[in-house]
């Protein structure tokens, strides 16, 4: 019998979970956002199929969040699993060019990347606070930027080499597959939990109903310009060498926004952080509705690329202030995929309604923003509901 793996420093459990969330949000949640006009350009994909692939994601992101409030598996095997699936999945799109098994491949990525951010949250989070340790969680969740950075760069190469979309594909699926190999070697043994918490039920208008409001309303407003910030600077500029900057600005701005974000954790709340960075977003969301031009389409990567990291890190720091924190964390990211379901869905009703471009969705999103913003402050008036500290 082997002898078990020691426990990792704080900071090979900061790198662990970069890694994780790299592969399992930057590839299985990200990568089909870059790829998808190259794989017009070749020819392989309608807009249409694209929608619903998207949406096909969107719709598995879901219900692995559901998956997670119903099981809450133990974390660490958690994330070893959905990394394993990340990896397979990906790697299959690149195998076949049938688009019903790339819908039902987009879905199961989906449910996978769900599964590993709430397992890398519930085991991450907690074991660098009992390391002293709680500002690395900005590495963490910079892995996400950075993940969607990379695969953003591997996009931008391969549109500008003319390589084939399943090329791609087979590289991001294969890089997916060694951070699962070696997230599994260096995990260590489970983490110890603390003592079991009486299952309650989320009371209308309190601090969890709000979190969870809130976090569906962030949900809504980021996903139409990361969904479709790409197609529209190819677009508006037909040159892969230019269009193609968007999703890397994207992706590079969440990655540095996050250990920004981490260090401001010193002086200030994960409330106030969150409230911040969501008028911050709005005026990325409004961007490309008040300027038609690249310009904006980069203003909208900055402003909304780093800020939908900070935001979810803050979220998912404030959920382990209440007492079920894995619960509320996973209610959080349901209610976030849900929201952000709806936001493909309203471009589409806008479109049909023959109101231009997404000019009408964003304007809704950037609305609820702006009340999230406002329910999040009423809500730090008073904090009453809020249980033990989990974050150090």
């Amino acid at each position: 019998m082997h002898p078990k793996t020691p426990d990792p420093s704080a900071m090979m459990i900061a790198l662990i979970g970069m890694a994780s969330l790299a592969t399992a949000m930057g590839v299985g949640r990200f990568a089909f956002t870059p790829l998808m006009p190259l794989m017009q350009a070749h020819g392989t994909l309608s807009f249409s199929q694209g929608a619903w692939l998207a949406g096909a994601n969107y719709f598995g992101y879901l219900v692995g969040a559901l998956v997670c409030i119903a099981r809450r598996p133990e974390p660490q095997r958690g994330v070893c699993a959905a990394l394993v699936a990340v990896a397979v999945f990906t790697l299959a799109m690149g195998v076949t060019s049938r688009f019903d098994l790339w819908l039902a491949l987009r879905f199961a990525a989906g449910v996978a990347s769900a599964c590993a951010l709430v397992s890398v949250s519930a085991w991450a989070l907690p074991a660098l606070s009992q390391c002293g340790r709680a500002g690395l969680s900005g590495c963490v969740f910079g892995g996400v930027g950075i993940g969607i950075a990379l695969v953003g760069s591997a996009g931008l190469a391969a549109g500008v080499a003319r390589t084939e979309p399943a090329t791609v594909w087979l590289m991001l699926g294969t890089a997916s597959a060694v951070v699962a190999l070696a997230a599994w070697s260096l995990m260590g043994r489970p983490a110890i939990h603390g003592p079991p918490v009486v299952s309650s039920r989320v009371r209308f208008g309190s601090g969890e109903f709000r979190l969870i409001l809130c976090y569906g309303i962030f949900g809504f407003g980021y996903i139409i310009p990361a969904t479709f910030l790409p197609a529209m600077a190819r677009e508006w500029v037909d040159d892969p060498a230019v269009f193609g900057l968007a999703w890397p600005v994207f992706g590079a701005m969440a990655a540095i926004s996050t250990v920004l974000g981490a260090a401001t954790l010193r002086h200030s709340s994960p409330h106030r952080i969150w409230i911040s960075a969501l008028l911050l977003m709005t005026v990325g969301v409004l961007a490309p509705v008040l300027m038609r031009n690249l310009g904006s389409l980069l203003l909208a990567a900055v402003c909304v690329g780093g800020t939908f990291m900070v935001i979810t890190m803050a979220g998912m720091l404030e959920a382990r202030r209440f007492k079920q924190a894995n619960r509320l964390a996973a209610a959080m990211t349901a209610s976030f995929a849900t929201g952000q379901l709806l936001g493909p869905v309203a471009v589409g009703l806008s479109a049909s309604l023959g109101v231009p471009s997404i000019a009408g969705p964003s304007l809704l999103a950037a609305a609820g923003l702006l009340v999230s913003a406002w329910l999040l402050t009423s809500q730090g008036k008073g904090n009453s509901d809020l249980g033990t500290s989990a974050i150090g």
